[in-house]
């Protein structure tokens, strides 16, 4: 790890950039010796895993696009297997996670999600709109994209009262510029190019701009900017908070109390969903939550769209050639967005659900529900090959359901030929996985064994298929006045048909194990 913060100022901007990408060069060197076998490197490495291992990169701050193109040359160069497989976010032949705002969809599904479990969403308020602050600049990937996406999704409902980034800070409780906000955006330019013209006349609207040659010799002002701009996230009143940049545990043990009104001690905004990583310590979380309740979607549920685009960008890079992507690009980067916003939907409503039904916080249940996914996933992954026999044919239909739709129209019959099956594999077990726990929750899996989740996930296939048959027969009958009871019977059938079906199973099941 290189802090390239503490270069001396000597070395100027042109120092640091060089040092970041030396970084870049050097660390993909290292991992590609680790995992590139050549008579030179198997004579440094210790191989504990012992089998051929296919690893991909993605994006992060810092990595620019020739990062990334580099980065695929040289694992060309190397010898890796599949080249273009080797790195995310590619800007030509790739989705550019900034450029698409993948991130920034699944945050604001998140963020959609809990506005309507806390009733504050526009719909429930007969058109009255909510307020954000957030961090993060109108020029980064995360905060940008979040001010394109939430001008889509709620037009005039939203008022983003509050945003700062390195250069500075922008306040306004009537709301900034909607068009000012998103000029910055599309001209990719910080907090500090904001026209300050564009402020409302209210008292508390400001531009503060953290460049000392702003302030001249004004010391007091610079100090006062630099003070408004670090302090903006726990001052400034808002419905939800969007970390979407910043320093990592700027929210942290000993200064979170910072985030509640001193007089009321209610936190400075009703929601805070985490965009960007690490905004806010564990134990942070865990003090605000318990001393006022605050729902928090940690970052790792909220973000978690930039992985699944780049593990479906991964996909692509084996099944298409180059030519190939470019020909159905636009029709699959959509598929692709609304293929993240399903998911993450899925994922949110069984996040609330489960914070309503149990107790606990918000982030407790995204690591619950993250270790519950996995351990499914591992339990079939060991067990697939002894049970299929390695004939995967019967469950592919799995990885055809999680492939964006117009990857699997062009492509999805080379998937055998060209992606290796132990990443198949992996795909069924992962999918198998969500699908389950994200219909019945992490109480569905919990108490089970390894040994007996793998048994559990197979039948639940059979008892998914036995309840279509049902719901196939009963939309052949003939509900003619009684459409309200076709629905609520199909209702019922679809929330516990499968785990009605899977306790007769287990039932049968001891009883012919005692009869033996």
């Amino acid at each position: 790890l290189v802090d390239c913060c503490s270069l001396p100022k000597s070395s100027g901007l042109e120092g640091k950039q060089l040092v970041l990408r030396k970084c870049v060069k050097a660390f993909t060197d290292s991992m590609l010796d680790l995992i590139v076998d050549t008579p030179i490197t198997n004579e440094f490495v210790k191989d504990f895993y012992g089998k051929q291992e296919l690893v991909y990169l993605g994006p992060d701050e810092q990595v620019i696009p020739e990062d990334i193109n580099w980065i695929v040359g040289r694992a060309a160069q190397r010898g890796y297997p599949i080249p273009s497989a080797f790195m995310s976010s590619k800007p030509d032949a790739g989705i550019n996670h900034k450029t698409y705002g993948v991130t920034s969809e699944g945050v604001q599904v998140y963020l959609d999600v809990a506005l309507r479990e806390m009733g504050m969403h526009p719909d429930q308020r007969n058109g009255e709109g909510f307020t954000v602050k957030m961090t993060g600049g109108p020029d980064g990937d995360v905060a940008g994209n979040m001010i394109r996406i939430l001008r889509r999704e709620y037009g005039d409902s939203v008022k983003i009262v509050g945003l700062a980034d390195a250069t500075g800070c922008a306040e306004d409780p009537n709301g900034l510029d909607g068009e000012e906000l998103m000029r910055l955006f599309e001209e990719a330019l910080p907090i500090s190019d904001f026209n300050a013209s564009k402020l409302s006349g209210h008292d508390e609207a400001a531009l503060h701009i953290c460049d000392p040659s702003f302030h001249g010799d004004n010391q007091a002002s610079a100090e006062k900017a630099l003070r408004a701009r670090n302090t903006m996230h726990n001052r400034v009143k808002s419905d939800c908070f969007v970390p979407a940049g910043g320093r990592p545990a700027t929210i942290h043990e000993g200064n979170w109390r910072a985030f509640m009104d001193p007089v009321t001690g209610e936190p400075s905004s009703k929601l805070i969903v985490e965009g960007a990583n690490l905004f806010i310590t564990p134990g942070a979380r865990d003090l605000m939550h318990q001393a006022t309740g605050i729902p928090i979607v940690k970052d790792s549920s909220a973000n978690k769209c930039g992985v699944i685009c780049s593990s479906f960008e991964i996909m692509s890079s084996m099944l298409l050639s180059e030519e190939e992507f470019h020909d159905v690009k636009p029709e699959l980067v959509k598929d692709v967005l609304v293929r993240l916003r399903l998911l993450a939907k899925r994922e949110a409503e069984l996040l609330f659900r489960e914070f309503r039904a149990l107790p606990g916080s918000l982030p407790h249940f995204s690591a619950r529900i993250s270790e519950a996914i996995n351990r499914v996933t591992d339990a079939i992954a060991e067990d697939f090959d002894k049970r299929t026999g390695g004939d995967y044919s019967k469950y592919m239909y799995l990885v055809h359901e999680h492939m964006p739709e117009k990857l699997t129209e062009v492509a999805g019959d080379r998937l055998m030929e060209r992606v290796p099956k132990e990443y198949i594999k992996r795909i069924i077990s992962s999918a198998l996985a969500s699908k389950m726990v994200y219909q019945e929750g992490s109480t569905f899996v919990e108490p089970h064994t390894e040994a007996h989740l793998a048994v559990l996930s197979f039948d639940y296939l059979v008892a998914e298929q036995k309840i279509r048959e049902v719901e196939e027969t009963l939309a052949k009958l003939d509900w003619t006045g009684n459409e309200s009871a076709q629905a609520t019977t199909s209702q019922i059938i679809r929330d516990g048909g499968v785990k009605s079906y899977l306790s007769r199973l287990a039932s049968a099941n001891a009883a012919a194990s005692g009869n033996n």
